[in-house]
């Protein structure tokens, strides 16, 4: 994680200066502190997530990771305002069943000593971590670009201590996926994702997200050739269906009205060097 806060750093910076984003950026000491803080949700996340990983497996980890999405629709409520009707509540309870059924934990994961268990809580606490980040980032009025470089950045900072470097000798080629790490999973993949967040209602980022686990299935099985098995199977509906019906609204059980779905204002643009807009 140190590795690819440094190389995304790098590669943001890059970037910003070639689009000419550090000169009149509009932050402001609020804006700083918030993206700062944003960068310690995402490091944390990013440590925790990958040591699930490696605890649990790649689907597993992932899926469970994907509860962040209602944890958004949750945060909302006291940051936006959005509405949290029963039928919300109860497409989150069919949400974390289905995180239940993926998890699969068994007497001997509670009991033994694979830490196992240990890797889904870390994936729920990173998903968790990951959704205070998606507030924060919609609450930024600063572009994409430069609240990505703070975060990296603050990692770098958060991460230093904790890192061996001498671990790096006789990586030779496979630097390749460290700097990878840095460039295309954070400086592209993070300025298209909070470009996003200032344009999408939360619900709808809820939804598009699911996107993540699919592919991570999909990977996991073709690359390293792990199966979920059919129990596990079963939760992964379970929790799309939970997200596609928080986004659109749709009744649990029949009878009832359909709860509205969430209005969603643009975000404003960024201000002007010295300025805020405040919301």
């Amino acid at each position: 994680m140190f590795f690819r806060c440094v190389f995304g750093a790098l590669a943001l910076t890059g970037y910003c200066l070639f689009r000419g984003y550090l000169r009149n950026t509009g932050l402001t000491r609020r804006t700083l502190a918030l993206a700062a803080l944003g960068g310690v949700f995402i490091v944390f996340n990013w440590v925790l997530l990958f040591s699930a990983y490696g605890r649990t497996s790649i689907s597993v980890a992932t899926v469970v990771y994907h509860t962040q999405p209602f944890y958004v629709v949750l945060l909302g409520v006291p940051f936006f305002r959005t509405g949290l009707d029963r039928y919300r509540v109860g497409w989150i309870v069919v949400a974390f069943v289905g995180v239940l059924l993926v998890a699969d934990v068994s007497t001997a994961d509670l009991t033994g000593g694979s830490g196992y268990l240990l890797g889904v809580g870390q994936a729920l606490l990173a998903a968790l971590l990951y959704a205070f980040a998606t507030v924060i980032a919609k609450y930024l009025t600063i572009r994409p670009e430069l609240t990505a470089l703070i975060q990296v950045l603050v990692g770098i900072v958060l991460l230093l201590p904790f890192t061996r470097l001498g671990d790096t000798a006789g990586l030779d080629a496979r630097w390749g996926w460290l700097v990878g790490l840095g460039v295309i999973h954070t400086c592209v993949m993070y300025i298209l994702l909070y470009s996003s967040y200032q344009k999408l209602t939360t619900d709808r980022i809820a939804v598009l997200s699911f996107v993540y686990p699919a592919v991570a299935i999909l990977v996991d099985f073709a690359v390293y050739g792990h199966r979920i098995g059919p129990l596990q199977m079963l939760g992964v509906p379970l929790i799309v269906a939970a997200g596609l019906g928080v986004n659109l609204g749709l009744r649990l059980l029949p009878g009832g009205r359909r709860p509205a779905p969430e209005r969603h204002t643009p975000a404003p643009a960024p201000a002007p060097a010295g300025q805020e807009v405040r919301r």
